[in-house]
Formats: C-alpha cells, sequence, structure tokens
C-alpha cells in the first residue's frame, strides 16, 4: 500500500536542490519519520511502501539524496565531490528546513542506514530512535561476505561473475544476466520486482554518477570510494535507541551487522527470515509492525 502524499517541495542546499515528499501531517502529536534511501544515489521510490506507517498517524518524510530522483543532478561532478560529509550535510540542511530537527524519527536503508549511523554518531538533539536496515557497518566486511555469496551462488553463476570482471567485460550480458540472478537471491526474492522498486532502478541507470562513483557497477564488486568506509570503532557513540533490521537472505549478511548490535549501547535485532535486503517489500506486514512499535515506544 502506497499513500498519496500531503505536499512535495524542494528545499535549497547550498547551490542546488533537495527534493521531498510529505505524507500526512508533520504537526501530528506523532514524531515524524525520515526515510533515507540507499545507493549511493538510488531513489526515495523503492521505499515508498513505507507510507503505510502513516496510516497510523505517523507523518514520513521522504526525499532524494542530491545527485538522484528529483534533486538536483551533478553527473560533471567527480568522485572527490561524493563524499559522506556532503549527504550528512544536506540530511541537516533537510531537517531544519523541514522544522522536524526537534524530534524525529529516522530510518536508513542500505547505504542510507550507513549514513543513518553517521548522523547517530553526532549525536543529534531531536533524533528520537534510529532503525539500521539492512545496512553493513563497514565497507570491508560486506565485500567479504559478497564473495562467501557468490561462492555459494551455482557455479555456473559464480564463474561468470569471476570471468567477466577478470576480463574487463562487465557489460557483456552473461555478466548482467549472473548478476541479475544474485540480485534475485540477496537483494528482493519478490520476482518480477514491485513498480516502485523497478522505478528506482531505472532512474539509478539513468543517472549512476553517485552509485558508480560512491560503489561501483553493482552491489558486490564495491570499487568506489565507500570501499574504505567502516564506523565499527565509532558505532558506540550512537545513544538513540536503534533497531536493526535484516533478512535471512540478506545481501547485508549477519556478520556485515554484528559491530552494530556489539557496540550500540541501546539496540536490537530482528531478522526477517523470508527476507533479504528488502523485508518492507519481501516480509511486509511483520516489518511494518516491528518498527511502528519500536518507533512508538519512543515517541517521548
Amino acid at each position: 500500500m502506497i499513500i498519496e502524499p500531503s505536499t512535495t517541495g524542494t528545499v535549497p542546499f547550498r547551490d542546488w536542490q533537495t527534493w521531498y515528499r510529505i505524507t500526512g501531517d508533520v504537526s501530528s502529536t506523532f514524531a515524524p519519520l525520515v526515510v533515507v534511501h540507499g545507493g549511493p544515489g538510488a531513489t526515495h521510490d523503492y521505499l515508498l511502501s513505507l507510507t503505510r506507517l502513516a496510516s497510523w498517524g505517523r507523518p514520513v518524510i521522504h526525499y532524494d539524496q542530491l545527485g538522484s530522483g528529483n534533486s538536483t543532478h551533478l553527473p560533471e561532478r567527480g568522485n572527490e565531490f561524493w563524499s559522506v560529509q556532503l549527504f550528512l550535510d544536506e540530511l541537516d540542511n533537510l531537517l531544519t528546513h523541514l522544522g522536524v530537527a526537534g524530534s524525529y524519527h529516522l530510518l536508513g536503508q542500505s547505504w542510507g542506514g550507513m549514513l543513518g549511523s553517521e548522523h547517530a554518531i553526532r549525536r543529534p538533539s531531536g533524533l528520537r530512535s534510529l532503525v539500521i536496515s539492512n545496512s553493513p557497518a563497514s565497507m570491508a566486511l560486506w565485500i567479504s561476505e559478497a564473495e562467501k555469496l557468490r561462492r555459494e551462488m551455482p557455479p555456473e553463476i559464480a564463474d561468470a561473475l569471476d570471468r567477466h570482471e577478470a576480463d574487463g567485460t562487465i557489460d557483456d550480458w552473461r555478466y548482467k544476466e549472473a548478476t541479475a540472478a544474485y540480485y534475485d537471491e540477496h537483494v528482493c526474492r519478490v520476482v518480477p520486482n514491485p513498480p516502485e522498486v523497478l522505478r528506482t532502478t531505472q532512474l539509478q541507470d539513468a543517472d549512476p554518477t553517485v552509485y558508480m562513483s560512491m560503489n561501483g557497477p553493482n552491489e558486490f564488486y564495491c570499487i568506489g570510494t565507500l570501499r574504505d568506509w567502516t564506523v565499527v570503532d565509532r558505532v558506540h557513540l550512537i545513544e538513540a535507541p536503534t533497531l536493526l533490521c535484516s533478512g535471512r537472505h540478506d545481501e547485508a549478511t549477519p556478520a556485515t551487522v554484528q559491530p552494530f548490535f556489539d557496540g550500540i549501547p541501546d539496540v536490537r535485532w530482528e531478522i526477517f527470515e523470508r527476507a533479504s535486503h528488502m523485508p518492507f517489500v519481501e516480509e511486509p506486514d511483520r516489518y511494518f509492525d516491528v518498527v511502528e512499535a519500536f518507533f512508538a515506544e519512543h515517541d517521548g
């Protein structure tokens, strides 16, 4: 269920514009939920099912990060421009302009959870709670676990991935077919993907600047500027109550999530047995029950 927005608009961020979408009334007695999408360089669309939370009275704020979706695109910018700090500054700017910085929940999915952890490490006073959904605590763990998942795929899939990466022929249809098989197992097990997920894929493919700069050509061949990123040594600084969400078949394997669970003082962890990287699509009823109960507990 996707609920139509109450309002959409843009806020100025430096010389650019950040697009947002609000479902519900931000003056509600419930603290709003701010949703941070993945990628980097994806769009808000694949997370639109989270508008379901607004049916219980909680306003839900989606936005497109700079370089993606309806926000300003900057395809001419090089790798050095696209940094974690840039997106932290954009998030702070959005919270201030929308008038919610004093009290809000934050849910970040995949890269959005990585960014959310960086945001929470800075201990913003208005952050009521944090959901880190399907996110690794370090890219080194993500890369090493992706290698293990590749080895568990059928031999012909693993061989195709290895061969074309070694040969520099990742545009070959065989490589793309093998990549799709990995995604069907570990990214979204609802096949064909729902329309909102397909829309994000299409928009990211149309302008892959941010994704290619920070991550790389796909989910498991990570050669971008984030390849050395980690918060393992800083997660103990997170004061906000934190919920970890991951799927049993997730590309964000338990090993990639474990440092969050070990280091964050106030933390719990829910694993969705029938899901991979998108439990809000693959196991939605349980996912929304779990996250809304968590937010309600920490409305303050």
